[in-house]
């Protein structure tokens, strides 16, 4: 699992807790013992909680282990997950070691969702290479999608849709490369509806979201849902809607930018849409 951010290392988690040998690697060590700290206090409440079973959690912590030498964690791999920023350069960079390193025959997902691994797939035996989309937090998510391109081996496909079941989870086959694949791609169309009735004054986030909360039945408000993911995150992604589908008007919102440039970045910096308070 490479990247040790929220995303890889409740993956890393889910591959341990399935049986799985995992190695979490990040450039920074500090930021590999915080995040799997982390982890474990989540799965240490999901065991008081009844949710996972102790014995289970007991038997998963010593599969996972950690490192910052990228080449000497991937020599063995089977299965290599990308969790880093969203970055082209920098996966490219990534993936481009991954092919010196990692096995012939190990299978590369990156777990973008808005960049497709054909991107990325300038490796080695690129028929190895999809996409393995985790949702956040994806120890509770059921959904994973798994997606190919015309680079892709049916194989690879295969594989991945094993891994994910393995972990307990609900695949699903993107058929083709788009841009969100299918539920950001929904959520994404929520997001920019619920942003332009802020702008045009229709009502407030908290009247919006409870509209689709009360109304439509959905767990959490679009506002809410921006702030979870992270107000920096969504900019980067609508930038790269923009810059991938060729439509400028597909970029962020006003609003959107103006809140990354006060810093307000939802939950994490403990303002967003809504107050949070020190995080």
């Amino acid at each position: 699992m490479v990247g040790a951010g929220a995303m890889g290392s409740q993956i890393a988690m889910l591959a341990a807790l399935a049986g799985c040998e995992t190695t979490v690697v990040d450039i920074d060590e500090q930021r590999i013992d915080a995040a799997l700290m982390r982890v474990r206090g989540t799965v240490a409440r999901s065991v008081e909680r009844g949710k996972l079973d102790a014995k289970q959690v007991e038997a998963a912590l010593p599969r996972l282990s950690s490192s910052t030498d990228l080449a000497s964690a991937v020599g063995d791999a089977d299965f290599v997950i990308e969790a880093i920023l969203e970055d082209l350069d920098a996966k490219r960079a990534l993936f481009a070691e991954l092919g010196r390193f990692a096995p012939s025959d190990a299978i590369f997902a990156t777990n973008s969702s808005s960049i497709v691994s054909s991107r990325l797939a300038d490796v080695p035996n690129p028929g190895r290479v999809c996409n393995m989309h985790f949702f956040n937090p994806a120890l509770v998510m059921q959904l994973v999608e798994v997606v190919g391109g015309a680079h892709t081996s049916p194989a690879t496909i295969e594989c991945a849709v094993r891994l994910a079941e393995r972990m307990g989870k609900t695949p699903v086959v993107v058929k083709q490369e788009i841009f969100g694949f299918i539920a950001n791609r929904i959520v994404g169309a929520i997001f920019d509806e619920a942003i332009a009735l802020l702008e045009a004054g229709v009502a407030t986030p908290e009247e919006i979201d409870t509209a689709v909360t009360k109304g439509l039945g959905h767990p959490i408000g679009p506002f809410a849902l921006l702030d979870m993911t992270g107000i920096d995150v969504n900019v980067g992604i609508k930038r790269l809607e923009a810059q991938e589908t060729g439509d400028p008007s597909r970029g962020p919102s006003r609003t959107l930018l103006d809140l990354e440039a006060e810093g307000r970045l939802g939950k994490k910096s403990g303002r967003g849409f809504y107050e949070y308070g020190a995080q």
